[in-house]
């Protein structure tokens, strides 16, 4: 995992879940939230878990008033890249007006900057559900972040309904648009209660639920 990675993906693709998930299981020093699109699912309800793990959150609500929805980045987002010995995860909008959040930091990217920008994708989802889909969203995304992406997760899923079959589904589909793309498949995550037992693409990981854990 690089220094900086970027993860964006259509609204319910799991992408927030995926953040706090590698923030926390690769210790990384920041979680910087950039989703003020749709705030559904807030990286600030597991606040208090990311710091007991060493994660520094950073969110749009304003300090002291977590309920507040206000549609601005703290200032605190460009610090990684300044500061070349941190490591953080970018949780990014899935639609070009969310994407083009990215474009603030652009003038700060280096050429040779250690950096990933990872589309996640759950086919079972109506906007991903086809190749076709699949590489529209990735043009959409490059088109308003201005970067471009370097990789796709599967994060395939019916949620508790999930079984290993539909894992395998994900990615067949996933795998015909990663030869449109010339992108690699890096990781592929499943719900706990899924034991794989063949090989998937990618770096294989369980999916904890943190931020939906009580109700889905």
């Amino acid at each position: 995992m690089k220094r900086l990675t970027i993860l964006s993906g259509h609204y319910g693709a799991g992408k927030s879940e995926i953040a706090v998930n590698m923030a926390i299981d690769f210790r990384m020093d920041a979680l910087v939230d950039l989703d003020i699109i749709n705030p559904y699912f807030r990286s600030r309800s597991v606040h208090a878990l990311l710091q007991e793990h060493g994660v520094n959150l950073v969110e749009s609500s304003v300090e002291k008033s977590s309920g507040s929805d206000l549609p601005y980045i703290s200032a605190q987002g460009s610090r990684p890249f300044y500061d070349k010995s941190l490591r953080a995860v970018y949780d990014l909008a899935g639609t070009k007006a969310g994407a083009k959040i990215m474009m603030q930091y652009r003038d700060l990217i280096d050429a040779d900057e250690d950096l990933d920008f990872f589309v996640v994708v759950n086919v079972f989802r109506p906007d991903t559900d086809t190749p076709d889909k699949i590489v529209r969203l990735i043009e959409t995304l490059e088109g308003g972040a201005q970067l471009k992406v370097t990789g796709l997760i599967n994060n395939s899923n019916l949620i508790k309904e999930t079984k290993e079959e539909h894992i395998a589904q994900g990615e067949k589909i996933l795998q015909e648009g990663s030869k449109e793309t010339d992108l690699p498949i890096v990781y592929t995550f499943y719900e706990e209660s899924v034991k794989p037992t063949r090989r998937f693409s990618g770096e294989v990981r369980p999916l904890r639920r943190y931020l939906a854990k009580t109700w889905l």
